[in-house]
């Protein structure tokens, strides 16, 4: 865990792709998209099944680590409005006993806009917490403190000839983008233009690594 500053406070960033908020014993995690592998699997195209399963390993073994105590997910929590229905019996216990042990807060994301209900916990469109504002998509019109997910950045270098692509946060002075920590999730460049637009001036791949926050502005 790596000390990160942002709008005044201080967290933790986990190279695993979440955050840690120390004075709430939160981790902050987004873009889950549990139930991904068998939603592609409805239309023919068949990955490792196991993503749900994956998933829950990193944020189980996450919590632990932490000590947290709450748990806040960024939006984007399952692939799809059915995913839930299609957890299997393993995973659905495994998700009920942490949503049942943590203060487990859904923020609702473009992909799960549309479920009935989520399994445990409670529901937001997006949550205020010491003056940060905690939602799925960065607004760029909104100058108040904000952390976010939805664009699922990496940061992407050559090395001695060789491709390197971690996942990584965005920060700027007012918002912080958190990288996704779902299995079977992709990634968008951190240069991107659509991260930019959102960040305005100033923005920064953050790469937490051995033991240190690595700081790359972005043009």
């Amino acid at each position: 865990m790596v000390p990160l500053s942002f709008a005044g406070h201080e967290f933790l960033a986990l190279p695993e792709a979440a955050l840690f908020w120390p004075a709430h014993s939160a981790l902050l995690v987004a873009d889950l998209h549990f139930e991904k592998a068998s939603w592609y699997a409805r239309f023919g195209q068949f990955l490792p099944p196991h993503d749900s399963r994956a998933t829950l390993d990193m944020i189980e073994a996450l919590a632990e680590r932490t000590g947290a105590k709450a748990l806040w997910s960024l939006g984007d929590s399952f692939h799809d409005a059915d995913g839930a229905a299609r957890l299997d019996p393993a995973a659905r216990a495994r998700l009920s006993a942490l949503t049942d042990r943590l203060d487990w807060v859904w923020i609702t994301g473009n992909h799960d806009i549309g479920m009935a209900q989520m399994p445990g916990g409670r529901r937001c469109a997006d949550m205020q917490v010491d003056g940060i504002w905690l939602r799925h998509q960065a607004d760029a019109a909104d100058p108040r403190p904000e952390i976010s997910g939805h664009f699922h950045p990496k940061f992407r270098l050559s090395v001695r000839g060789r491709h390197v692509s971690r996942r990584c946060f965005v920060g700027s002075r007012t918002k912080l983008i958190l990288p996704a920590l779902g299995a079977l999730t992709g990634g968008l460049d951190a240069g991107h233009g659509e991260i930019r637009r959102v960040m305005g001036v100033g923005a920064t791949a953050l790469v937490p690594v051995a033991g240190r926050l690595l700081r790359f502005p972005l043009p």
